[in-house]
């Protein structure tokens, strides 16, 4: 009996040591940075906290954010949806949702698009939907169409090898010309000529948390070019040459990849091996588009648009089916500062058929941690614990 009470001691000992381990881990204000990084900025996130003032933020009244305002709170920006007018019901059913739990607030302006005309039922019943100004914008088909370089008889060789690898929309051409628009043109639309920071809202997503703050304000105040919700692992057979033509573009153009970059995110080999080397280097982790936050001068840099240029003529948003969100995240891997890149955990969203749910009072309709409402192995496809693990939670 003499010895068993040093042993539940040491017992004891061993469990507040791990409790303090796993604490040192996943307490907000701590992450596990890659050896040498510079550490990134870990402001909280301000709607976390049901109560207080949100910290490095300055609390705003309503009435600065009036509809039609001049001279308002609103900093330079807009919400922006790529959109069909046969998607009106969608778009409707997102845009309520949002504007429940954020912009009826801050009423920043929406910017839709599409590459037809849109009818007058889609502009009326939209802009029913809020109190901000909505703009409609047609495409220039020289932003839409496929480009000259293209050769049809490999594209259309290069979808029957799509299709037979089960992979989606890879006979539609308005997929391929979508993914090439969101990846390297919306930016250079007229419209938002004069306009630097978006949010992109897809028809049929799903908000469910109270948003306090303004967003924009918070990516302005903060320094922040990008902002996610959900990281996953990619399609690799969609994929194959992306990274090869990255390193060739890597190797022509020496000093752009910036110093506190993810690499190491981008190149992951060991929770998902078999996508590495499907996609010949690349761990296929990307930021999922469908929601972004995001600068727009990132986009129009030199640096970006010398990679997108050097992507367009390779030719694989059409011989492949490259998608702008590993064409975004590689690029933010590589070129941006890793600290600008911020994981808004306190905006609820879904995308059929995954989720970023919050832990918090403000947020309603999504079951808190919950990833997808699909089947148990989906759970794989999360990259957020990479994201994590090599750049941190800031």
């Amino acid at each position: 009996m003499a010895v068993a009470r040093p042993v539940r001691v040491l017992g004891l000992a061993a469990v507040l040591m791990w409790c303090f381990f796993i604490y040192q881990i996943f307490h907000p204000g701590k992450s596990i940075l890659k050896p040498g990084a510079v550490p990134p900025s870990f402001e909280r996130d301000p709607n976390m906290d049901p109560t207080g003032e949100p910290d490095g933020i300055l609390v705003r009244t309503s009435e600065e954010y009036a509809p039609g305002l001049e001279n308002s709170a609103r900093i330079n920006a807009t919400l922006l949806a790529l959109v069909r007018n046969e998607e009106l019901d969608g778009m409707l059913q997102a845009m309520r949702d949002l504007e429940r739990t954020w912009n009826h607030k801050f009423n920043y302006p929406w910017t839709f698009f599409n590459d037809v005309p849109f009818s007058d039922e889609f502009k009326k019943k939209t802009q029913e939907v809020t109190k901000a100004k909505c703009n409609y914008e047609l495409i220039p088909d020289e932003h839409w169409k496929m480009p000259s370089w293209i050769n049809m008889d490999l594209f259309d060789e290069s979808v029957q090898m799509l299709k037979e690898q089960d992979i989606q929309y890879a006979d539609k051409v308005s997929y391929h010309q979508m993914c090439r628009w969101n990846s390297g043109m919306f930016y250079k639309h007229p419209a938002l000529a004069n306009t630097q920071y978006y949010w992109r809202v897809e028809p049929k997503v799903h908000f469910f948390c109270d948003v306090d703050y303004d967003v924009f304000r918070y990516m302005q105040d903060n320094n922040k070019t990008y902002g996610f919700t959900i990281n996953l692992y990619d399609a690799p057979q969609s994929i194959p040459t992306l990274w090869p033509e990255t390193l060739k573009f890597l190797a022509e153009h020496d000093g752009y990849v910036h110093e506190n970059n993810a690499l190491d995110w981008l190149t992951d080999k060991t929770r998902r091996p078999e996508h590495n080397n499907r996609a010949n280097g690349y761990s296929t982790c990307h930021f999922w588009s469908n929601f972004e936050i995001g600068d727009m001068n990132f986009w129009r840099s030199k640096v970006y648009e010398d990679y997108f240029n050097h992507l367009d003529r390779a030719g694989g948003f059409f011989y492949e089916r490259w998608g702008d969100a590993p064409v975004h995240s590689i690029a933010l891997g590589l070129f941006e500062d890793s600290s600008r890149i911020h994981w808004f955990r306190d905006i609820g969203y879904q995308h059929i058929p995954f989720f970023n749910c919050p832990n918090s009072p403000k947020c309603k309709g999504c079951v808190t941690g919950r990833l997808t409402d699909g089947a148990s192995f989906l759970h794989r496809e999360d990259c957020r614990p990479n994201w994590f693990k090599y750049v941190g939670m800031g």
